[in-house]
């Protein structure tokens, strides 16, 4: 009957609506995981390419470049090129589908409507396409600018305070901000306006169809099921094709940041280096076997004919005035940067890409400014390990060594569970070195190089350190490169590096009285 067949048609319009709905559920589920976890995947792709990159690739990017790539960047063509793009396939089928639908029940309205909407669109684009591209570009650049002002701010707030630079450092992040605030807002209202002006197209063009049926078949009730479901296709149509052309606003906004991405992906070397945790055996001695080198993008040599053989467990020295080649030296022993000409050799082994890592795992070291991490003394003494693998035992072992356990035992609150702050800011300077000796200990290196490292300290609190040094001399191979010449008056042998070569070589006492270089010694006495 006439009313069981309304009541199953009813049942099945809501099963479908229900099957409509729950595919919809399903599909912002599938895309929503999907574009997040690329933003994931991407971030997790730069970092790991970043930091498989020599240490010579390093030197000439700027931290805060890399930094803005992985955290804003990626984020920003996630939410504006991957996202648009699942939109743009979606929201395009809806489109093809629904103009087939209307072909098939009316060619010529049909034909009309969706040329008039495809070419009202295509024009819009046509006039702001270039705009869009400059204000992607002038964007991208904003926002490195932002994060440069943002690091340095941060970083240097001691300075900024001293010298009264925060206004200079507002105003140089306001600039920037602005401008990118300023093009994200035009790219959004340049996707969004058409929607308003389409709205009044698209009433004008249900009037105008109303009319053409109408004068065709003489009876309003002939054209309303046609005119019901011009309506309906519209009400589907007109959010469909708006959303395809904010996507491809958006897609084109956006292409700068992808272009940078994706030469950044392509220009990334891959690791070389084999992972395995053993250990080169070192028992005999370090040489550097006529090293030269200059820096990337130089045209100085800022090594020459370098010979230089360290023996195991021995206390070397590498002293001279800045620019003399000394940290460039320890760089090549510590394997950060590859000679280019000559060879670095341990126990006649040469080192090379193929045991590079294996050779660091002996190597504890201990720079000019020790980084700490916003942790507890445990966590930055055991640097990079996972808490729930401390080795409580050797962390206070080391410390120790590094003479600063009585220190965190009588005077720190909650001993090694105390937190050192930013950059450990709640720690003196020879406080730091020490911690920064316990890490480089840790690992039971079997070579520790001393890089500068009481340079920023007064000459008490370097004596001090020295000695908390020296205690592990002929236990460990110590290589210390030092200004100060009080710093190495105690190494087994001692070099002396002007301009890139070695000058002298020899025991503090000898180069004492042939080096003119150590005639500016003031003895510091116990």
């Amino acid at each position: 009957t006439k009313s069981q067949f309304l009541l199953a048609l009813g049942v099945l319009v809501f099963v479908l609506f229900i099957v409509s709905i729950s595919f919809k559920a399903i599909m912002v589920f599938f895309l929503l995981h999907f574009c997040n976890m690329r933003e994931h995947s991407i971030g997790k792709r730069i970092i790991e390419g970043y930091l498989h990159q020599p240490y010579s690739w390093f030197l000439n990017r700027n931290s805060s470049d890399l930094g803005k790539n992985i955290l804003s960047e990626v984020k920003a063509i996630i939410d504006n090129g991957v996202r648009p793009i699942t939109t743009l396939i979606s929201q395009s089928i809806v489109v093809v589908i629904l103009i087939i639908l209307l072909v098939a029940i009316n060619f010529k309205i049909a034909l009309i409507s969706g040329f008039s909407i495809g070419i009202f669109y295509m024009i819009l684009y046509k006039l702001v396409r270039m705009r869009l591209n400059e204000t992607g570009k002038e964007r991208f650049l904003a926002n490195q600018f932002k994060f440069k002002y943002v690091l340095e701010a941060f970083g240097a707030i001691k300075e900024i305070k001293v010298a009264n630079l925060e206004q200079s450092y507002i105003k140089n992040f306001s600039k920037f901000s602005e401008i990118y605030s300023k093009h994200q807002a035009s790219a959004q209202i340049i996707g969004q306006l058409p929607r308003f002006m389409l709205e009044g197209i698209a009433f004008g063009g249900i009037l105008l169809i109303i009319l053409f049926l109408m004068i065709q078949n003489n009876n309003f009730s002939h054209v309303l099921p046609i005119l019901a479901l011009y309506a309906f296709a519209g009400y589907r149509l007109m959010p469909a094709m708006q959303q395809i052309y904010g996507s491809i606003i958006q897609l084109r906004f956006i292409g700068p940041s992808l272009d940078k991405i994706y030469n950044e992906l392509k220009s990334l070397n891959e690791s070389n280096y084999q992972n395995n945790e053993g250990l080169v055996n070192f028992q005999k001695s370090i040489d550097l076997n006529n090293i030269n080198y200059s820096y990337p993008k130089s045209s100085r040599i800022n090594l020459k004919n370098i010979n230089i053989s360290i023996k195991s467990n021995s206390t070397v020295g590498l002293v001279g005035s800045t620019g003399s080649g000394k940290t460039t030296t320890v760089d090549i022993i510590l394997g950060l940067l590859d000679p280019k000409k000559g060879t670095l050799e341990v126990d006649g082994k040469i080192i090379d890409k193929n045991n590079k890592r294996a050779w660091q795992y002996s190597l504890g070291y201990v720079p000019q400014q020790i980084y700490l991490i916003d942790d507890t003394i445990a966590a930055n003494i055991a640097f990079g390990v996972n808490k729930e693998d401390f080795n409580y035992t050797r962390i206070e072992e080391v410390a120790k060594i590094a003479n600063i356990n009585d220190f965190i035992l009588n005077e720190l609150p909650q001993k090694y569970q105390t937190y050192v702050g930013e950059r450990g800011v709640r720690l003196s300077g020879g406080q730091r070195q020490r911690i920064g000796i316990a890490r480089a200990l840790y690992h039971n290196p079997k070579v520790l190089v001393f890089d500068e490292a009481t340079s920023a300290l007064d000459n008490l609190t370097e004596h001090e350190v020295m000695k908390t040094l020296y205690k592990l001399k002929k236990k460990i191979t110590i290589i210390i490169v030092a200004h100060r010449l009080n710093t190495i008056r105690m190494c087994d042998q001692i070099f002396h590096l002007e301009k890139g070569q070695i000058k002298n070589k020899g025991l503090f006492e000898e180069l004492k009285k042939k080096d003119n270089f150590f005639q500016t010694i003031k003895d510091i006495k116990d």
